[in-house]
């Protein structure tokens, strides 16, 4: 039974479906690694600084702010 043109594109189209989608699941995989090293990194510098995370990436003057308000320590927090 000789292939017809629609067969073909057919195969080509399920074909090119599956390496896509192995493609994204090496880069999930990847990215989910490269996470949890970056966790574990940021966990040894809290360890080792006694900065947390959120003040190691440079927003901990925003999350102090936002502590102190919730607190009421400032007089212009509503």
């Amino acid at each position: 039974m000789k292939p017809t043109q629609a067969n073909e594109s057919w195969f080509q189209g399920v074909a090119a479906r599956e390496i896509h989608m192995e493609q994204l699941k090496k880069a999930e995989r990847f990215n989910g690694r490269a996470a949890m090293v970056g966790i574990v990194i940021g966990i040894i510098t809290e360890g080792l600084t006694g900065a947390g995370i959120i003040h190691q990436i440079g927003l901990g003057p925003l999350v102090d702010g936002y502590a102190a308000c919730r607190t009421q320590f400032l007089p212009f927090c509503f």
